[in-house]
């Protein structure tokens, strides 16, 4: 069931086993199975450790799509992806789109902004944030 899948989504993503995390999530839809914020939140954290923010991204549209309402923790993951990937405009955009939201800003969402803003050279947006701390 999903919650097994999860589970599982879970432990390899935290595994650093990001390729197979992404194809247990992948079997959700196979098994038709609903996928939920949990399953979504564990696929783009193991994109994050994977390097892979393009598809971070895309499981976000995904999530928008089937109607899956992303959580801090998706958000985060999706956020710390792009910045790692040289994203920054895209990590930016991501934590407008929380700060419209009525989900918690935490530290994490902040340093991993700042993070991203730092990586692309953006030291004045980076300054920006932190004040917004």
């Amino acid at each position: 069931d999903t919650i097994t899948l999860n589970a599982a989504i879970s432990s390899f993503e935290k595994g650093s086993e990001w390729a197979k995390a992404l194809e247990l999530f992948a079997a959700i839809a196979h098994r038709s199975l609903e996928s939920d914020a949990i399953s979504f939140g564990a696929a783009i954290s193991a994109c994050e450790n994977g390097g892979k923010w393009k598809r971070a991204v895309q499981l976000l549209s995904i999530m928008a799509r089937e109607r899956v309402e992303p959580d801090t923790i998706a958000l985060n993951a999706a956020i710390s992806a792009c910045g790692n990937g040289g994203a920054w405009e895209r990590a930016i955009q991501l934590f407008g789109k929380m700060m419209q939201s009525e989900l918690e800003l935490t530290t994490i969402t902040f340093n991993a902004t700042i993070s991203a803003c730092e990586r692309g050279g953006e030291w004045e947006k980076a300054l920006q944030l932190f004040k917004l701390m």
